[in-house]
Order: structure tokens, then C-alpha cells, then sequence
């Protein structure tokens, strides 16, 4: 036995290594486990308020220094062609939350008319990296106008932060910086002539659509002041992060929300309105999920749409089905397939009281601005808007003649399209929709834009009383099921494209469809064509007399009005009076006010007497009364 005893020893101190090394084995395959559900990136977003690209130097050689901007640009890629998907905050930032188009979804109004829900089985994004595992913080802007649901944010609010998550716990920040809103260019004349800029006011650029005066320069001036102090607070939470030990882990990308705010900025559909900045800032422990070179300049076009798939990618998170956007950064993602992108797709609708429907495509270096009702010229009334001192001596200098072609474009009535070389007419006054040489570019834009509306398809070719009747409950089930009228809707809307004898008989057929919204769109149609159309002066008084439709009525009268100098009131005051809905009551107002304020200008006499009470309660009807009550 005792001559065993050492075999015995051996084997067991064998057995004991076996069993030890195998433990150490299921420790580290536990360890590696762990690690890829928790070793994933943290993603920062900083988004500074209503400033387009054209505010930053690191963008425009006129724009004011950023210094910790351009340090997040040392350590990542700056984006030349970044769009926001509409040029005003709720729209472009439920773009932004949902990954999808707003008018594919029923969101593209501002302010919204009702909530609407997410598409069926789509949550926002944020819900996917929360279900992956990453703590969620929103600090603390939101202003969606889509059903946020269960499961977003782990918190929102003032005080939310990436602090507040478990050890060890990847997080997704994100934080909105007010400092550059347009309230901050809403200064009273006592600050324009007491308190003075930090920039000096003739060191600025003007725009050329902008007159250059003492006004003009002054609120230039304040608002790179804004710009300035705004990049100071970015840098302060880059600072945080570094000292938290999280800087070389974390993600960042600063952005604006949209365009903006000196006026015909945020609101309009242009470049200033929709090109914003862009930065990301690479971890160097991350970098292997970005294929392209630190330092560098991406020239793709991204858009809202494409941020939230692009943190889901970076997160290692499946990116759900149904949206409309496209990652361009994270594994698998090559620079070269990102700088082949070149399209940006645009929505301007009814903000606030002011009703439009224009479409943008940027494509390249050509801009297409599709102006669905290009009597609604962009200077109408906004009360929001006209709050600021520079948009109300823009409009009394026009008045008064003293502004040359550009600067009195805003005022006029627009052209149905506009075509931009943005390469050689960065601030879009040069429209080369009626030149010879850019024909063939203009046909391929228009055809673009029709088939993109049609495919999306685009609710907003009904107005949005009608939508908030019948589509809001569902928007997406209800784009499917009618978009083969949506087609037919943009069909007619299209005829205003093209010489009046080609579009004579579709015309005629839309005004005696028994569709309302083909007549309505005929009738839009014909204002567009103007003298050409008033063969359909008949049947225009008739519809204005006798429509079943409140609507149609209003764009007969209006084409009326526009085309044939037939007075609009009674049409136009009997509607208002009829109606119960304030949508509809909204968008008939807007007729009102573009007829009393424009070409050739009809008075109307209007109080609350006009309407019905449950009217009054909508806040759209409340702010086109308090402008129209007042004293011109």
C-alpha cells in the first residue's frame, strides 16, 4: 500500500489540475459571455436648437468659431451633407425618434392636431437598445407627435443622465440645448438699441435674401453670440464624460435639430431650413465600427431618417423593418457605400396657423423644391414667427418697395418648382426651373419627386381635417389602402407642371370627378395656371355655390379671387360659419388671410361671431383670430 500511496498522490494532484483548469476555462467563457452583453459602445447625441450648418465655421467660412465642436471633429468625421427631414422641431424630431417620414406616418404637422400612433409593430428606436440592454436617457426635449409607448427611456426629464445607470451598464444620451432656439432672436427694441453683441455686427454675413441693415446685422450678430455658447455647454458634457472615464467609450455625435432661425430658416423648406451640422466623434476604443479615417470629411448625404438605424448598428442591435432610414456608420458599413449616397428627402405642412405642402429633394448639387400651392407665399403670416423684430422690418420694408429681387422673393407668390445649383447659389435665389439648359434636369427631379410622393405614399395630398376623420387611428394602414388615389391625387396636382393646353382635359375631368379631393386638387391646379384656366370660371362658381364639400368650396372661391377678381367673402365667411371642425376652420382662415394680405388684397370682416364655439376652442382658429383682429 505505502508503495501506492505516491501513484495515489500523483493522480490526484493530476485530477485536481483537471478539474481547476476547467474551471478557469468556464470563468473565462463566462468573462467573454458577460463582456459581449455589456461591452457594447455608449452613444451620446448633442443636438443645439434651430441652427443650420451655414452658423458653424467648421461648415460655412462665415459662421462663428466652435472651438469644442471642431475638437470632437479631430477625433471623428465631419458630415458636409446632413439633412434634417423638415426644417421645424416636432416634425423633424419625431423623424428623428421614429426612423420614418412624416408624412408616410401622419406626423408632419407642427403643431400637432392629434397624436397618432407608431406604425403597426414599430416602436421607437430607442425601445431596441433599452431591450438590449442599454440604459436610456433623454435630457430633456421630446416634442413627438407620434404615441410614444412603454419602454423608451429608462428616464426623461431635466435631470436624466448616464450616472443614474447600473455598473458597468452601456447607456444612450441624449441631451438638447436650448440656447440656439429661435425664442432667443425674440428680443424686444429696447436689447436691439441698449445691449450690444459680443460679435461685431459688421464683421457678419447677410444672406442675399436678407436687406442688409442695422437690424439684420445686429440679430446676425446676437445669434453667433448663441452659437458661441451653445458649443461652451457641449463642451461641458464632453468634459463630464472624460472625467466619468467614459470619453474613449462613448460615441458622440452633435447635431441641429433643423435649420434656422434667422428668418426663412427654420420653417422653410430651403437649404437654410434643412442642412444642419454634423460631427461624430470616434472612441479610440470603438473605432473598429467606423470605416472611415479619423479627421476626415464624409461628403454622403445622411438624413434624420438614418440616425436612429445608425445607433442601432453601432449598438450591435437589429435593426427593425419598417422604417425608412438607412445606418451609415457600424460593422459592416463601408465609407465608400455612404459616399455614394446622394439623395435628402424634405416636408414642409401645416406649422402652427400657416398652411403649406412643399416637398424638397436634394440630389447632388440640384435642389427640387416642389411647391404643391405656390400661391401661399412664404412671408404669411406666423405670429410665432413674426415675434422676432427682424422678420416684422423685413416685411415693412418690402411694403414700402425697398428690397430688390431677392430679398422680395419670400413676400411673393412662389413658382410650383424650383430648381437650385447649390454648388453656385448656396442661398438658393437663383431659379432654374425656367432655364433651357437645365431641362432635362428639371424632368428628371419632377418625374423623381411624383414617383417618390406616390411610392411613399404621401398623406398630405388630403388636407388634414380629412386625415384626423379618417387616417389618424392608423396612418400607415390608411396610406396603403388609399394609395392608389393618393397617385391619382398627385397625377392632377401635376398638371400645374405643364403648358395649360396639355393639362386642359385632365383638368376638366378632376373638376367634375365625383372624387372631392380630385376637384379640390383641380381647382388648386387651375389657381396655379391662373389666366390660362379661366375657361374653368363656370365651373368654379359653380362649385364655389353649391360643393358638398366645405373645402372644395374655399379653393373655388380662392381660385376666383386669384384668377377672375370675383370676391371671396361670402364663400369663404358662409364655410367658416358652417363648419364644427377647427382643422378644417384652420386651413379655410389661411385662404382668408393669404387673400386679405396678398395680391390684391380683400377685406374681410371677422370676430368670433364668425364661428360655431366648439370652433373657437382649437388654438389654430385663436392665433389667425388674434392676428387678423388686430390693427394692419
Amino acid at each position: 500500500m505505502d508503495r501506492l500511496f505516491p501513484l495515489r498522490q500523483f493522480v490526484f494532484v493530476i485530477v485536481a489540475l483537471l478539474v481547476t483548469h476547467a474551471a478557469v476555462l468556464d470563468l473565462k467563457a463566462a468573462d467573454t459571455d458577460n463582456s459581449s452583453q455589456l461591452k457594447r459602445p455608449n452613444i451620446v447625441w448633442l443636438i443645439s436648437e434651430d441652427n443650420s450648418k451655414h452658423f458653424l465655421k467648421l461648415f460655412d467660412e462665415h459662421g462663428a468659431e466652435t472651438p469644442h465642436i471642431a475638437a470632437l471633429a479631430e477625433h471623428g468625421i465631419i458630415y458636409d451633407h446632413a439633412f434634417s427631414n423638415s426644417p421645424v422641431c416636432s416634425v423633424a424630431r419625431t423623424t428623428l425618434i421614429t426612423s420614418c417620414y412624416g408624412p408616410r406616418i401622419g406626423t408632419q404637422y407642427h403643431r400637432r392636431s392629434k397624436l397618432v400612433p407608431m406604425p403597426d409593430g414599430l416602436r421607437m428606436f430607442p425601445y431596441y437598445l433599452r431591450e438590449a440592454g442599454y440604459y436610456t436617457a433623454n435630457n430633456n426635449k421630446k416634442d413627438y407627435n407620434a404615441i410614444e409607448g412603454d419602454g423608451v427611456w429608462d428616464e426623461s426629464s431635466g435631470r436624466a443622465s448616464w450616472r443614474k445607470r447600473a455598473e458597468g451598464q452601456p447607456f444612450f444620451y441624449k441631451q438638447s440645448f436650448k440656447t440656439t432656439h429661435e425664442s432667443s432672436l425674440h428680443f424686444p427694441r429696447k436689447t436691439y438699441l441698449n445691449e450690444e453683441t459680443n460679435t461685431d455686427p459688421e464683421s457678419v454675413f447677410v444672406a442675399p435674401y436678407h436687406p442688409d441693415t442695422e437690424m439684420f446685422r445686429y440679430t446676425y450678430a446676437r445669434y453667433h453670440d448663441r452659437i458661441q455658447m451653445v458649443d461652451r455647454e457641449i463642451g461641458a458634457v464632453v468634459k463630464a464624460l472624460e472625467e466619468d472615464g467614459l470619453l474613449e467609450d462613448t460615441i458622440i455625435f452633435y447635431f441641429g435639430d433643423h435649420g434656422g432661425v434667422l428668418p426663412r430658416g427654420k420653417g422653410y423648406a430651403y437649404e437654410s431650413g434643412l442642412h444642419v451640422p454634423l460631427v461624430v466623434r470616434v472612441p479610440k476604443n470603438w473605432s473598429h465600427l467606423v470605416d472611415e479615417t479619423i479627421g476626415s470629411r464624409q461628403d454622403g448625404f445622411v438624413s434624420f431618417v438614418d440616425f436612429g438605424p445608425t445607433a442601432l448598428s453601432l449598438a450591435g442591435v437589429e435593426v427593425p423593418t419598417g422604417i425608412d432610414g438607412k445606418a451609415f456608420l457600424g460593422k459592416g458599413i463601408k465609407s465608400q457605400e455612404v459616399a455614394s449616397r446622394d439623395f435628402a428627402f424634405g416636408y414642409a405642412d401645416r406649422f402652427d396657423e400657416k398652411y403649406d405642402v412643399v416637398r424638397t429633394i436634394r440630389k447632388g448639387k440640384y435642389e427640387y423644391v416642389r411647391n404643391y400651392q405656390p400661391f401661399n407665399m412664404d412671408g404669411l403670416q406666423n405670429n410665432y414667427r413674426y415675434i422676432m423684430l427682424a422678420y416684422q422690418e423685413w416685411r415693412e420694408l418690402f411694403e414700402r418697395g425697398e428690397l430688390n429681387e431677392a430679398q422680395s422673393q419670400f413676400f411673393r407668390p412662389r413658382p410650383a418648382e424650383m430648381l437650385f445649383d447649390i454648388e453656385s447659389d448656396p442661398h438658393e435665389v437663383s431659379n432654374l426651373a425656367g432655364d433651357p439648359e437645365h431641362a432635362d434636369k428639371l424632368e428628371e427631379m419632377r418625374t423623381l419627386m411624383s414617383t417618390f410622393v406616390s411610392d411613399l405614399p404621401d398623406l398630405s395630398f388630403y388636407p388634414e381635417s380629412e386625415l384626423a376623420k379618417h387616417a389618424f387611428d392608423n396612418p400607415t394602414q390608411f396610406g396603403k389602402e388609399h394609395q392608389k388615389e393618393i397617385a391619382k391625387l398627385v397625377e392632377i396636382a401635376d398638371l400645374s407642371l405643364v403648358p395649360f393646353d396639355e393639362a386642359r382635359r385632365g383638368l376638366r375631368r378632376a373638376l367634375q370627378s365625383e372624387n372631392p379631393w380630385e376637384r379640390y386638387w383641380g381647382l388648386i391646379s387651375c389657381t396655379v395656371h391662373g389666366e390660362a384656366a379661366k375657361r374653368f370660371v363656370e365651373r368654379a362658381r359653380q362649385l364655389a355655390e353649391s360643393d358638398e364639400e366645405p373645402l372644395v368650396r374655399v379653393r373655388a372661391a380662392e381660385f376666383l379671387a386669384l384668377t377672375a377678381d370675383v370676391a371671396p367673402q361670402e364663400v369663404i365667411l358662409e364655410a367658416l360659419k358652417e363648419t364644427d371642425d377647427g382643422i378644417e376652420a384652420g386651413l379655410i382662415l389661411n385662404s382668408l388671410t393669404l387673400l386679405r394680405d396678398g395680391e390684391p388684397g380683400y377685406e374681410f370682416e371677422i370676430s368670433e361671431e364668425n364661428f360655431r364655439p366648439s370652433v373657437l376652442k382649437n388654438d389654430t382658429v385663436q392665433r389667425r383670430l388674434q392676428y387678423l383682429s388686430a390693427d394692419k
